[in-house]
């Protein structure tokens, strides 16, 4: 069950002086020490030892709807390299995130849902985090982990050095873009590398060096230089949100569709090669089987056009043209199912395939959200958890065992919609209307409102929805 921290005691300072004792459960002891101190016996014939607690790799794609890879039911866009990790690993069949950029990226760093996570909503991004928020960077850093965050972080202003800057929360190593708007530009005039800009002068007047492919060759750098330590990558690629440009519409270049169309394939198509690059240099070097994969979304799909002409496009894409949400309800900045639901794709190191991971194929039907990757990436390495999260590991649902259900699961959109999960029912009361009630077990859609049938349900969901929020 999930807990929250009500005393209102910084959580930064309880995690500096929690006791060793107090792990992420009794699994991170007995599977791994930490990456700190512990090292594996040397193997046969090399004289080198290996480290138990595994590196972790986590890619976040930005927008991507769950129906937009094969393995999710696409069956036009090609996806081949997720597709092959699904099946080499573990497909998450609810897996959630929130409505919108960046209050998922301030959960998953904190481990916190939107009620009561400091970033609820876009307009709140600006400031971002506080130097009293503890992240899973940080966590990661104290077990002994290099931290590196690659990509869009989303969260504060575009300065080096405020307080929500990667590099004070918990990340060694930081490039990319600070500001959530300046992400939209998929062709920068700079980059933040740590505290100081890189400049690409080369695109102030032409389209020439275009952000996927820095991150992509960054995170090789970063994979290369760490590759001797245990090691934590957050690879937050932009792809595919709008305005839907990329260098070339290949391979769907003679495809009979609108240009946003091509194009908004050709990101997916194109970010999908880009992770295979990654992957390709954990193989190359040995690290593949020491090494948590995890690849998710921020939110659902997007439906996008003129709302960009900042960055200079006006190409349309709307997501019913490829089916992106599937058969959910509603898309990116709605509670409906369509809008929080998101592909997630775990492939596990060797250390948990042999204490008896599940097979490779297998689909995980266990509701996981993106709050529940701090505490489980913390049971993996080994590490002391912070109190007071909403989150929980996820883990036992990987190695077979049983996993602790979320006492419920909670997201609201811009201070005006809300919707909360508690087993297969789900609750939304949007803006001044009334409870809507829906069993997902039964109605994934949400196109059967059963409120009228269960009203003491009704009763449980306002209930919840007013003790989730909590000012931050």
């Amino acid at each position: 069950m999930s807990t929250t921290n009500q005393t209102g005691v910084s959580r930064r300072s309880l995690l500096g002086g929690l006791a060793a004792t107090v792990l992420a459960g009794p699994a991170a002891a007995s599977l791994w020490p930490s990456a700190a101190s512990a090292e594996a016996p040397a193997e046969a014939g090399t004289g080198q030892s290996r480290r138990r607690a595994p590196n972790i790799l986590l890619i976040l794609l930005d927008d991507l709807g769950r129906g937009e890879l094969g393995s999710y039911g696409q069956q036009v866009i090609r996806t081949p390299v997720l597709d092959g990790l699904a099946a080499e690993g573990a497909r998450f069949t609810q897996a959630y995130a929130t409505p919108s950029c960046a209050p998922t990226r301030a959960s998953l760093l904190t481990g916190l849902h939107t009620g009561h996570a400091r970033v609820k909503s876009n307009g709140d991004a600006d400031e971002g985090l506080r130097a009293e928020d503890v992240t899973v960077g940080e966590v990661l850093r104290d077990a002994g982990y290099t931290t590196g965050h690659i990509g869009k972080w989303g969260l504060g202003p575009d300065t080096g050095d405020s307080p929500s800057h990667p590099n004070r929360q918990g990340f060694d190593h930081f490039f990319g873009y600070i500001n959530q708007t300046h992400a939209h530009d998929y062709w920068p005039t700079y980059l933040w590398r740590d505290g100081e800009k890189v400049r690409y002068p080369e695109n102030e007047n032409a389209d020439i060096t275009y952000a996927t492919d820095l991150f992509t060759q960054e995170a090789l750098d970063f994979i290369d230089r760490s590759r001797n330590d245990p090691f934590f990558l957050y690879l937050g690629y932009t792809t595919p949100h709008a305005p839907n440009e990329i260098p070339s519409d290949a391979p769907y270049s003679d495809e009979d569709w609108p240009q946003g169309e091509r194009n908004h394939a050709a990101q997916i198509t194109r970010v999908d090669a880009e992770i295979g690059r990654v992957l390709s240099r954990l193989d190359e070097l040995g690290l593949r089987d020491d090494t948590l994969v995890l690849v998710a979304s921020d939110n659902g799909p997007h439906k996008a056009g003129k709302n960009f002409e900042h960055v200079g496009s006006t190409l349309p894409h709307d997501p019913e043209f490829f089916d992106s949400n599937g058969p959910l309800r509603d898309i990116k900045f709605t509670v409906y199912e369509g809008g929080i639901r998101v592909p997630l794709i775990v492939r596990l190191p060797k250390s948990l395939r042999a204490g008896g991971g599940i097979a490779p194929g297998s689909e995980v039907h266990d509701p996981v959200a993106v709050w529940d990757f701090l505490p489980t990436f913390a049971e993996a390495a080994g590490a002391r958890t912070p109190p007071g999260l909403d989150g929980v590991s996820f883990i036992p649902a990987l190695t077979g065992g049983e996993q602790p259900e979320h006492e419920y699961l909670y997201w609201e959109q811009e201070g005006k919609d809300q919707a909360v999960r508690f087993g297969n029912w789900k609750g939304v009361r949007l803006e001044n209307r009334p409870v809507e009630l829906y069993h997902l077990n039964q109605d994934a859609g949400e196109r059967d409102d059963l409120a009228a049938q269960h009203p003491a349900l009704v009763r449980k969901v306002e209930r919840l929805l007013a003790g989730a929020v909590r000012e931050s």
